[in-house]
């Protein structure tokens, strides 16, 4: 396999660790300074200039992407994938996971557990934002903040007001979020290659630090994971287009809750911790899945006029429960079903002898118009009920 490091620190540990990894393995390693690419979009097929040079063939890429060149690493990594050079790293999952507030949007989708958060920008409505997270003490975070920079504890409701709206006149945007006081300065970095977590440590922070951030002086210990945590940060890692991710948790009362998906997760304190070979898994991974590049479903699958991608509900007053997939007649619709969804289990390429079930959900490819009825409808949102004043309204006297 020839392989490319997409770094600009070549000397780094977590550049050296899989260069190293590499070529242990057999594997052609080079390292390649993200930012010394040339994006060529003047002939038929998409390609890329390097050092102002014709970039030879690579079977894969590994993106070390810093947060400093995210919109110019992804474009390249995006052009990478469109040359079918695979990625466990995809330009979609750099940026979703890069913009803290986007990323909670998506995983919110999906039934991953997470702080309370909310995102205001009028002065009028932090207060009541803050209510909603559960009130002070709450954490505001900036939007792009790394390494635990960028993360602050308002300890009161005025404190908080008064961050938020100095780092708003500053031209920042900032998260509110529910501080989870069981956590107690802990947390939990998975480190996730492929589909399973290869290596996990636990931060605590020091002294009166709430931060647990190694570059924050926290010190780290190796821990085994619960499967509850193990399955949280797999699937965190793939709902953002992610094969490779350091997914960080706090432990709460109810079980995980995910505080970041890292797109370019150091090693050197996870390795060292837990005295495993986390490059090697990455570089493992990597070699077995160079034939099957990532590829955009959506993109590729609704080129044809009238067919696309759709997700369809097996309604529990419909027809379909206790059929097969092939007694259904989606065949017949010119319908493909690509995955079945049922509970959190998902099914690939389900045969068509499986029985469907009340409440399943089919991933399907095929004629839009054949598939427009059996959508289901709009979730509509819930009405909230309005909290009562604490005191009476005085009666009307007249």
């Amino acid at each position: 396999m020839k392989l490319a490091l997409l770094s600009r620190a070549p000397r780094a540990y977590s550049t050296q660790r899989l260069k190293l990894a590499a070529t242990e393995r057999g594997h052609t390693c080079k390292v390649l300074d993200t930012l010394r690419f040339a994006i060529d979009l003047s002939s038929a097929e998409p390609d890329l200039q390097f050092r102002g040079k014709h970039l030879s063939d690579y079977d894969a890429i590994i993106p070390r992407i810093g947060a400093s060149i995210t919109y110019f690493g992804s474009a390249v990594v995006r052009q990478f994938e469109q040359m079918d050079v695979y990625t466990p790293i995809t330009a979609n999952g750099i940026t979703n996971s890069r913009d803290k507030l986007r990323a909670i949007q998506i995983l919110s989708r999906h039934d991953i557990g997470m702080p309370k958060t909310a995102f205001v920008r009028n002065r009028q409505d932090v207060l009541p934002a803050i209510d909603r997270v559960g009130g002070a003490p709450v954490v505001i975070k900036l939007l792009e903040g790394t390494q635990g920079i960028g993360v602050i504890l308002a300890p009161d409701r005025k404190v908080a007001e008064a961050i938020i709206e100095t780092l708003h006149n500053t031209k920042q945007n900032v998260l509110i979020q529910e501080f989870i006081a069981e956590s107690k300065g802990r947390d939990i970095r998975a480190l996730v290659v492929g589909d399973r977590v290869v290596a996990a440590m636990r931060r605590t922070a020091q002294g009166d630090e709430f931060r647990s951030n190694v570059h924050r002086g926290g010190s780290v210990e190796s821990v085994a994971l619960d499967p509850a945590y193990e399955r949280t940060a797999v699937r965190a890692a793939q709902i953002m287009g992610l094969r490779v991710a350091g997914v960080d948790m706090l432990e709460g009362n109810d079980g995980p809750l995910v505080m970041e998906v890292n797109s370019s997760p150091g090693l050197e304190g996870i390795e060292r911790a837990t005295g495993l070979d986390v490059a090697g898994a990455i570089i493992d991974h990597v070699a077995n899945q160079v034939a099957f590049p990532e590829l955009d479903v959506r993109q590729r699958l609704t080129v044809s006029t009238g067919y696309g991608v759709a997700e369809l509900l097996v309604r529990e007053d419909g027809d379909f429960v206790g059929k097969t997939i092939g007694q259904s007649g989606l065949r017949d619709r010119d319908i493909t079903v690509l995955t079945l969804h049922r509970d959190t289990d998902v099914i690939p390429n389900p045969r068509e002898s499986r029985l469907l079930e009340a409440n399943d959900r089919l991933l399907c490819f095929g004629n839009l118009e054949s598939m427009r009825d059996m959508i289901p409808a709009r979730r509509r949102r819930r009405a909230r009920v309005r909290k009562l004043p604490e005191h009476p309204l005085p009666e009307d006297t007249n």
